[in-house]
Order: C-alpha cells, then sequence, then structure tokens
C-alpha cells in the first residue's frame, strides 16, 4: 500500500495510535460526506476577506482525506459548490474558481501518488472552460486508483439529483422499455449521480448549522449526522475521529429493531400498557 504524503508533515506516532484505537472500538464508516460549512465566518472571525477561509479550508480538506484514506475510509464526498453558490457576488465566485484550478493543479499529482480516485458529481457543464479542463485531466490521471473514492459535489443539488433520475425513468417508460410498476427505490438510486458508490454512513456539518442545504436528499435517509460548531478551516483529523466515535456509539435500526431482545422489549411494553 502507497504511503500518504499529501501533507507536508510526516504523521506522528500519536497520530497512528488515535487511528488504531479508534478502528478497535468499532466500525469506520464506509463513506463519509461532509458539508464544509463556515469558511467565510472564519475569515471574517480573522478579519480577514472570505475567499482566505475558503484558501485555509483546502488544507482541511488535504489533512480530511489524509485522514480517511489512513483509516480505511473507502469514499468521501464533499460538498465543495451548491447550485446556490452561483448566486454569491460574482468576485467571491471567480475568486473561488481560480482557487479549484489551482488546487487542482497541485494536488492532482499527490493524489495519484497515493492511490486516491478523484470523482465529480453536478452541473459541471456549468463551470467555466478552464476548471472543467483541469477537473477532467485530474479525474483521468487518477481513474484507476482504489485506495478512496474523494467525490466533489460541485455545482450539485440534491434536487436536482433527483430530477435528473426521474426525467431518465421518464424516457425509459416513454420509449416503451420501462413498465412504471416495476419503478422502485433501487431504480431511483440506480439513476441518481451516485450510482456507483453507497449511501453514505456517515455525514458531517461544520459550522454548527442544522440543516442538510440540498445535499445527497434521497442518499441521506438513513445516515447518522454529526454537527461541529467548528468552522471547517478549523476542522482537523481530531474533529473527524470525534466525529466517528460519535458514529460508532450510534445503533442503527434503519427503521427496524436490531434484536429479539429489542423485539421483545417493545411487545412488552406496548401489550402491557394500561387502557
Amino acid at each position: 500500500m502507497k504511503e500518504l504524503t499529501l501533507t507536508n508533515s510526516l504523521q506522528t506516532d500519536k497520530d497512528k495510535q488515535k487511528q488504531e484505537t479508534l478502528k478497535d472500538a468499532g466500525e469506520i464508516p464506509l463513506h463519509i460526506a461532509i458539508i464544509m460549512d463556515g469558511n467565510g465566518r472564519w475569515a471574517k472571525s480573522k478579519g480577514s476577506i472570505r475567499l482566505h477561509g475558503h484558501k485555509v479550508g483546502v488544507d482541511s480538506v488535504r489533512d480530511i482525506t489524509e485522514s480517511c484514506a489512513q483509516l480505511g475510509v473507502k469514499y468521501l464526498t464533499l460538498y465543495a459548490f451548491s447550485t446556490e453558490n452561483w448566486g454569491r457576488p460574482s468576485k467571491e465566485v471567480r475568486g473561488l474558481m481560480k482557487l479549484l484550478v489551482s488546487s487542482l493543479r497541485k494536488e492532482a499529482e499527490n493524489l495519484n501518488k497515493n492511490d486516491i480516485r478523484l470523482a465529480t458529481i453536478g452541473q459541471m457543464d456549468r463551470f467555466p472552460k478552464e476548471c472543467k479542463k483541469e477537473l477532467q485531466e485530474a479525474i483521468e490521471l487518477t481513474r484507476d486508483n482504489e485506495r478512496l473514492e474523494l467525490c466533489l459535489a460541485l455545482s450539485y443539488s440534491g434536487r436536482w439529483d433527483i430530477t435528473e433520475a426521474v426525467k431518465k425513468i421518464a424516457h425509459h417508460v416513454k420509449d416503451g422499455r420501462l413498465d412504471p410498476d416495476l419503478i422502485n427505490d433501487q431504480m431511483i438510486s440506480d439513476h441518481l449521480s451516485t450510482a456507483s458508490v453507497p449511501d453514505p454512513d456517515l455525514i458531517i456539518r461544520t459550522s454548527g448549522e442544522y440543516r442538510i442545504s440540498n445535499f445527497l436528499l434521497w442518499q441521506l435517509a438513513y445516515s447518522e449526522l454529526y454537527i461541529t460548531k467548528t468552522y471547517w478551516p478549523d476542522f482537523r483529523r481530531d474533529e473527524l475521529y470525534e466525529a466517528i466515535r460519535s458514529y460508532q456509539q450510534r445503533d442503527r435500526r434503519f427503521g427496524k429493531l436490531n434484536s429479539t431482545e429489542d423485539e421483545k422489549s417493545f411487545s412488552s411494553r406496548f401489550f402491557n400498557k394500561k387502557s
């Protein structure tokens, strides 16, 4: 297995021990999704412009990607730019596009060396030519890597994703290739932009906001939520470990009872209830 070198410093023995302890404590999520929020507020708290927060946020992306790969997480999806973000001031949007291009140029080779595959979901046709070019080159360079898939949700909207899936299915029905009665949950999942990956086990939102902001609306049906007040530029591996520890303590029922004992307990409470 290739050794990660995404950051400038080597992983410390103390951090390796933290990761081993976390692995021994329970299941590591297969797929983690993160709403990277708070860049602008972080910058404002430092007396700086919003774009500075986005630039420092790139360091968090590096650190979280590195630590996820080291822990054995197989899929990491980052909400990097929503369709609503196009409505931000044009100067900020232009700055974000330039930052995306420069970050891709700087990081693509490192991702490849460390066996990390880059992918994207979203309306890529809305991006400037230079951005699309850098993205495509980075995706092509890393396409055969297997250690971790880093997926950037760019110009992405959960409602757009579901709408596009419905359109595709509707075309199949219109062409006579599909009986409407055969449409089910799995078929819709198979037509989403995330069809090739499992639904997220854990979704993390930074900055303390309690909403999912039009992100992976279908896919998050049974994901475990973790909210932290930490702004994204300050969110690093120790915060990630805390989120995973919280995940490991959850009882994931998926709407069901997990054991015979739970079922007996439920039955006892229900049927012995006094009228």
